[in-house]
């Protein structure tokens, strides 16, 4: 079980360094002291940006970034596992995570039993390894599998993995993308969300559908587009979630940002 003791959200609120995937195509380095300008303490990696895995952490170092959480492919971890976890615990990530999935279209309950047995492979190497393993749901995960009650693909994924070996981590916006409710799916697996990515979606824009994907404008600076985040925050704190991670998508980035950490960081549940 990967619940803990509630934590304030402003305490970890971290950046997903995808955020700022077109600075870091010019510059690594010059992306880093961005995410350090930005009074930011913790990272989550997605890849390396062309350094080694040991240059890139002394980077990280260098600027006072702890990397909390290492995104890295399913392909990956699916050749080499171990390969996965060393350079995970070169970066000194507590979490490797999943970002998403290869699929076809649409996403199915036997989709998920299959997915499900290969993640609680990675989990039961990762915690031997002493990190901890986990999966990003995209949003394609919410579509109906015509079980009962309305059972989605992710009840079957969630269902199908050990808590002890697999966490999630939330996307609030393809949750809401997908026509779930945040707040209430915390509660519903309680015990299995450790971590969370913050980001918001456009004032009307189209949602209830479990594509996984989504034009770029529809990515909004947080607190001005749909998302209730009192409610949400609130929500995550109570269960546990330790560790908070703005995911900027949207156009503008180096605008969003700060204008994102400036709601956040002034917001009172």
């Amino acid at each position: 079980m990967f619940a803990a003791a509630p934590a304030d959200f402003k305490d970890h609120l971290g950046l997903q360094l995808w955020s700022l995937r077109a600075q870091s195509k010019e510059s690594v380095t010059a992306a880093l002291d961005l995410a350090r300008g930005y009074g930011i303490k913790e990272v989550e990696t997605a890849g390396t940006g062309g350094l080694s895995v040991t240059q890139f952490a002394a980077e990280l170092r260098s600027r006072g970034l702890t990397a909390v959480s290492a995104h890295m492919g399913y392909d990956a971890l699916k050749k080499d596992i171990h390969a996965a976890i060393s350079d995970a615990k070169a970066l000194g990530a507590k979490f490797l995570i999943i970002p998403s999935l290869p699929h076809a279209k649409g996403f199915t309950g036997d989709d998920a039993r299959r997915i499900a047995a290969d993640f609680n492979t990675f989990g039961e190497a990762c915690r031997a390894a002493g990190i901890r393993f986990g999966y990003h749901p995209h949003g394609f995960e919410f579509t109906p599998t015509g079980g009962p009650n309305g059972e989605l693909a992710f009840d079957v994924l969630a269902r199908e993995t050990k808590p002890e070996l697999v966490c999630f981590e939330m996307d609030v916006f393809w949750v809401f993308h997908a026509g779930q409710d945040p707040a209430k799916l915390l509660a519903k697996y309680s015990d299995r969300w450790a971590l969370l990515h913050v980001k918001d979606i456009r004032k009307g824009a189209v949602t209830g559908l479990s594509t996984g994907s989504a034009p770029p404008i529809d990515n909004v600076t947080i607190g001005t587009g749909q998302i209730n985040w009192p409610e949400v925050l609130r929500a995550s704190q109570a269960i546990g979630v330790q560790h908070y991670f703005i995911e900027d998508e949207t156009p503008t980035p180096l605008q969003c940002i700060p204008d994102s950490l400036k709601y956040l960081r002034a917001l009172k549940l």
